[in-house]
C-alpha cells in the first residue's frame, strides 16, 4: 500500500490507530485473562518490556496483508481472513520472540495462544459490528423509499449488497419464479414470492421502484418482468448484462431505465469472435452510410476487431461529423478516415477505392424511408439504391476488394413499394456481378431496427413527449425488429461466412404488432392509455400489412449459426444488370406511373396490391 496516500487518508489512518489499540487491548487481555486479573509483578514488568517487540512487527505487518484495503462498512469474510492471517503471524513472532530475548523475560505459553485469539475476537467484532450497523441491523429498519428486486441470482444479490447500505432506498424483498427460494432471505432480505406476485407486492408495500436483475440470457423471464412492470407504471430500472457482473463492475448507477428493445425478448447473440477476428484484424475497412444507424453501429463494433484503418463514407456532412466526435472520442489512438460522397459518383468511388484500397467494404447507404421514395422520388430512389449500388460494385471489382457486403431488407420481398423493389434490385445486381473469381458478393437482409433514424420508435417517442396521439397506421399491422448492436453483430458473422453470391436472411423472431409497441411505449412512460391515445390513420402508399423473410420460390438453407440462414434464390446474370442499369437511365425521362408498370418487368414479384396490402 503507498505509505503516502495511507497517512494522508484519515480514515486509513483513524482503522490503523484502532487496530494499534487493540493490539494493546488484546495483550493487556491475554494476561489479565492468563492470572485470572491478578498479573504478578514480575510478570506485570514483563509484559511492558516485551510489548515493544510486539506491536512494531505487529502494526507493520497488518498493512502489508492489506488489512486496510477494504471498508469497514462493506467487512467480509476476505477482511476476517486477513485478520487471522495477522494472529497467526502473532503466534510465530510470539514464539521468535521467546526464543530471541533475554531468558530473563518470560512470555507464560498460555498466552502464545489466548493473545491471537483475542486479536481475531477484537478487530473482527469492530468491524461486523460497524457494518451492522451501517446496515441497520442494529437499530430498526431503514426508512427509504421501498424497492423489489425480481431476480434472486447472483445480479440482484450484487445489487441488494449496495442497497442495503442506502439511505435512500429500503429493499422490501426479491420476487423470483423459482419456488425453492420462497420465504428464504438473502442478505436479510426476504423472497417473498414469485414474479406473478408483483402486483400484490407493490399494493402491500407501497413500492414505489422496481429493478429487475434477471439477466439477457434467461430472456423469457426478463420479458415476463418488463412486460408487467410496465402494466404497473411504477419506474422500472434494468440491470444491462451480467458481463459487468463478473467484472464486478456492476452497481446501481449502471441500471438504466426499461427500453423497447427488452421487451422484444431478443436473446444474446452468439457470435464466433475467433473468425470474425480472423477476417477484420489487421484489414482496411471501407463502410458507407457509415453515419446511419446501422452504419455507425457497425462501425463500433468492427473498430473493436482493430482493424487496419476503417473509412467512413457518407454524403451526409453532420451525420459523418457526429459518428467522427464519437468514434475518436471512444475509440482513441485507432485510425479511421472520414470521407464525404456520393456512392452515385462512380469517378470519385474508382479514386477512393484506389487511393485506399480497402479489403473489405459494407454497403449501407440506401434511401430507406417507404413513403418518402414511392411517390415524386421515385427515379432518385433507383439511382441510389441500385445504380449506387452498382457503381460501388464495379469499383470494387476493379479494385480487387476482396469481398462486399450488401445491407438489405425484408422489404426487397414480394415488394409493395419502390423501396422495396430498389433493394431487391440491388441485390440482384450484386448476384449478377458475382464471379468465379474476384470479389466476393455477400448479402444480409433483415428488418426493422429499432430506434433508428426515421423509424417508428424515435416518431412514437416524439408524440408521447408532445401528449399524442400516437398515429398507427392499421390495427393489425406487423414487423420485425430486432436492436441495432444486434443487427450489426449478426451481419458481421453474416460477411465471414459468406464466400460469394449468397443471400443471408437473419432471424427476426415473431413479428411485434405495431399498436403493441405503441402501448408498451406509453405505459413504459409512466402514462395511460385514456392521457395518450392511439389514433388510425390508414395504410400509407406501398404499405403492406406484414413483411415476407422470403421471396415466392426462395427456399431457406440452414448454416452454422442458429440465426443466420441463406435464401437459395436463381442465378442473375451480368447482360441482365447491364440492360437493368440503361432501363434506369431512362426514367428520369418516364412518369412515376410508367415507371411503376414497367418495374414489373425486371422484379417479378412487385405487386403494388400484394396480399400483405390494402
Amino acid at each position: 500500500m503507498d505509505m503516502n496516500k495511507f497517512i494522508k487518508n484519515h480514515k486509513l489512518l483513524i482503522a490503523y490507530l484502532h487496530d494499534i489499540s487493540v493490539v494493546f487491548l488484546a495483550w493487556v487481555l491475554s494476561y489479565l485473562l492468563r492470572f485470572n486479573f491478578d498479573i504478578p509483578e514480575i510478570h506485570y514488568n514483563q509484559m511492558w518490556k516485551i510489548f515493544p517487540f510486539v506491536i512494531m512487527p505487529l502494526s507493520i505487518f497488518f498493512i502489508y496483508i492489506g488489512l486496510y484495503r477494504g471498508l469497514w462498512r462493506f467487512a467480509s469474510l476476505h477482511d476476517l481472513r486477513r485478520i487471522i492471517v495477522g494472529a497467526i503471524f502473532s503466534f510465530f513472532l510470539l514464539v521468535l520472540i521467546s526464543f530471541a530475548i533475554s531468558k530473563q523475560l518470560i512470555i507464560p505459553r498460555s498466552i502464545l495462544i489466548i493473545f491471537p485469539v483475542l486479536l481475531v475476537f477484537l478487530l473482527g467484532i469492530n468491524r461486523f459490528l460497524y457494518r451492522f450497523y451501517k446496515e441497520g441491523f442494529l437499530l430498526s429498519r431503514k426508512k427509504g423509499e421501498p424497492i423489489l428486486i425480481i431476480g434472486a441470482g447472483p445480479m440482484g444479490i450484487a445489487l441488494s449488497k449496495e442497497l442495503i447500505t442506502n439511505k435512500e432506498f429500503n429493499v422490501i424483498g426479491f420476487l423470483d419464479d423459482d419456488s425453492s427460494l420462497h420465504n428464504r432471505e438473502i442478505n436479510h432480505i426476504k423472497i417473498l414470492g414469485n414474479i406473478d406476485y408483483l402486483q400484490q407486492a407493490v399494493g402491500l408495500h407501497g413500492v414505489k421502484q422496481l429493478i429487475v436483475a434477471i439477466p439477457p440470457t434467461n430472456k423469457l423471464e426478463r420479458k415476463k418482468s418488463l412486460i408487467l412492470a410496465a402494466k404497473l407504471k411504477i419506474k422500472t430500472l434494468v440491470a444491462p448484462s451480467v458481463a459487468e457482473l463478473v467484472s464486478g463492475k456492476l452497481t446501481f448507477s449502471h441500471l438504466r431505465n426499461i427500453e423497447v428493445a427488452d421487451l422484444l425478448g431478443r436473446e444474446i447473440v452468439d457470435l464466433n469472435t475467433k473468425l470474425i477476428r480472423e477476417e477484420l484484424k489487421g484489414k482496411k475497412i471501407l463502410l458507407t452510410g457509415a453515419g446511419g444507424s446501422i452504419g455507425s453501429e457497425l462501425c463500433r463494433q468492427i473498430i473493436n476487431f482493430k482493424p487496419e484503418i476503417l473509412i467512413c463514407f457518407d454524403i451526409s456532412e453532420l451525420a459523418l461529423y457526429q459518428l467522427e466526435e464519437s468514434l475518436k472520442v471512444k475509440f482513441p489512438g485507432r485510425k479511421f478516415i472520414f470521407l464525404l460522397g456520393d456512392i452515385k459518383n462512380s469517378l470519385l468511388l474508382d479514386k477512393v477505392l484506389t487511393q485506399y484500397k480497402p479489403d473489405i467494404v459494407f454497403h449501407t447507404a440506401a434511401y430507406k424511408h417507404v413513403p418518402l421514395v414511392e411517390n415524386d422520388n421515385v427515379s432518385e430512389a433507383f439511382y441510389n439504391n441500385v445504380v449506387g449500388t452498382y457503381n460501388l460494385a464495379k469499383s470494387c471489382k476493379s479494385a480487387d476488394v476482396k469481398k462486399f457486403i450488401l445491407i438489405s431488407t425484408d422489404k426487397a420481398v414480394n415488394p409493395t413499394n419502390i423501396m422495396g423493389a430498389s433493394k431487391r434490385l440491388a441485390e440482384m445486381v450484386c448476384e449478377g456481378l458475382q464471379g468465379v473469381t474476384g470479389t466476393k458478393f455477400v448479402i444480409v437482409r433483415f428488418g426493422n431496427v429499432l430506434d433508428s433514424s426515421g423509424s417508428v420508435i424515435p416518431k412514437f417517442r416524439s408524440q408521447i413527449s408532445s401528449g399524442g396521439p400516437i398515429t398507427v397506421t392499421h390495427p393489425e399491422i406487423t414487423r420485425f425488429f430486432m436492436a441495432i448492436p444486434e443487427a450489426a453483430q449478426l451481419v458481421m458473422q453474416a460477411s465471414v461466412m459468406g464466400g460469394g453470391g449468397e443471400i443471408f436472411v437473419l432471424d427476426m423472431g415473431a413479428p411485434v404488432r405495431i399498436v403493441d409497441l405503441a402501448k408498451n411505449m406509453i405505459n413504459l412512460s409512466g402514462l395511460s392509455e385514456d392521457q395518450i391515445k392511439i389514433k388510425y390513420t390508414g395504410l400509407r402508399p406501398g404499405e403492406k400489412l406484414y413483411e415476407e423473410i422470403l421471396i415466392d420460390g426462395e427456399n431457406i438453407l440452414p448454416t452454422r449459426h442458429k440465426k443466420i440462414f441463406i435464401a437459395n434464390t436463381k442465378n442473375i446474370s451480368f447482360s441482365w444488370v447491364e440492360s437493368l442499369i440503361s432501363w434506369i437511365s431512362t426514367l428520369p425521362r418516364k412518369k412515376e406511373i410508367i415507371i411503376k408498370r414497367e418495374l414489373k418487368n425486371w422484379v417479378q414479384e412487385y405487386d403494388q396490391k400484394n396480399k400483405g396490402s390494402l
